[in-house]
């Protein structure tokens, strides 16, 4: 297991992690000590662990909301794909019915000219 030092509010906090994990560990400790620091700019010195749950429930809210979009993308997305499906499964249809038009068109055709090479 792999070892870190992160920096969160001015306070280093020593973590174990998955090997090769260490930099996106220190990424992520990096944008919740942004989250500690504007909550500290905003509210000023109300205490370490109350600014720490505040900026829990901020990471919180994005997660949800970025949930929430992920859903609707995913619906939207699900229902692009019926679309979809309901137009390929449209457009063979009508590839079909041409097709067998043609063949029936090409029949009379070669009707026709059957009876014209006969009158010659």
């Amino acid at each position: 297991m792999a070892q870190v030092t992160v920096t969160i509010d001015s306070k280093t906090y020593r973590m174990a992690c998955e090997e090769g994990q260490e930099a996106h560990l220190s990424e992520l400790a990096g944008r919740f000590d942004r989250y500690v620091g504007h909550l500290k700019d905003q509210f000023g010195e109300i205490g370490d662990l109350r600014i720490t749950v505040m900026a829990g429930i901020m990471v919180m809210d994005e997660l949800h909301e970025l949930q929430r979009r992920m859903r609707g993308l995913e619906a939207e997305v699900e229902t692009l794909k019926k679309t979809r499906d309901s137009v390929l499964s449209r457009a063979d249809k009508t590839d079909q019915e041409i097709a067998e038009a043609l063949i029936g068109v090409t029949g009379k055709i070669e009707s026709i000219a059957s009876k014209l090479a006969g009158r010659s």
